[in-house]
């Protein structure tokens, strides 16, 4: 698990630390000593905690001016005993949304699992919250999907056939959000 880091290959056009409009500006990473862990697990410690014990994010890319954000997910999603949407929701996604962003780019190829509840408020006020936006998730595992339309979130999330693109990390962010937004568009229209 140590061994798993976020992408890092954009960090030279964004770094969330380094943004004042981030929720994780000024964050400081140690990396001789991994303090946060997944059930007993020591994870890398460039993934950004938020309050929740299983779940982990990286801000990749930011753009205020498009109103988008590409957050890479780690770890296990747990609803239903640690409510990661709640943390999720209300330590990362508020903050980006009172600063514009209602175009939420989800990678979960590192989600390695997910427990849901039927409680789906925090999901609801997000989908809500994005108006004229729209949330989706790329890359999740198949049994992560399974798991999300099982517990309705389909009705919040877009996820699953072409929005699993396998290459994005070869493209640049703006080339990234324009395929998932151009993809986006067509579901939705």
């Amino acid at each position: 698990m140590q061994d798993i880091e976020p992408f890092y290959n954009w960090e030279n056009l964004y770094v969330a630390s380094k943004d004042p409009r981030s929720p994780f500006y000024e964050r400081l990473y140690n990396t001789s000593y991994y303090e946060h862990d997944i059930y007993g697990y020591f994870i890398h410690p460039f993934w950004d905690e938020f309050e929740s014990e299983t779940l982990y994010c990286k801000i990749l890319f930011c753009d205020y001016e498009q109103r988008f954000v590409i957050i890479e997910m780690f770890g296990e999603w747990n609803d239903t005993l640690h409510n990661d949407i709640m943390w999720f929701k209300r330590n990362v996604i508020d903050h980006l949304v009172n600063q514009g962003v209602n175009q939420f780019i989800l990678v979960g190829e590192n989600v390695l699992n997910f427990h849901g509840s039927h409680e789906d408020d925090y999901y609801a006020e997000w989908f809500e919250e994005v108006e004229d936006g729209w949330i989706a998730a790329c890359n999740f595992r198949d049994f992560v999907q399974q798991e999300w339309t099982k517990f309705r979130l389909d009705y919040y999330l877009n996820f699953g056939g072409t929005l699993d693109v396998v290459n994005w990390r070869v493209l640049a962010p703006r080339q990234f959000y324009e395929v998932i937004k151009a993809l986006m568009t067509r579901r939705l229209n």
